[in-house]
């Protein structure tokens, strides 16, 4: 499952994070590495961008970025 997948109120673990060059980097840069827990807490009104709690702080991601991290949903 990738991020951009994952419903609202979901939380979930990075696995792997893709993309190539700049984009993957930045993603790394933002705290977006595997073995973090993420949160899906807002969704825009047209859908785009989502809002996600990681590592303690709100982080806006577009669905087109947010499809090259792949996720496994916790278990609660």
């Amino acid at each position: 499952m990738t991020l951009d997948t994952l419903p609202l109120g979901q939380e979930a673990v990075i696995t792997a994070v893709g993309g190539k060059g700049a984009l993957r980097l930045r993603l790394l840069d933002m705290g977006l590495i595997p073995k973090t827990a993420v949160l899906v807490e807002k969704v825009a009104p047209l859908g785009d961008p989502i809002e996600l709690r990681v590592r303690g702080y709100a982080l806006s991601l577009r669905k087109e970025d947010a499809r090259n991290i792949a996720v496994e949903v916790k278990n609660v």
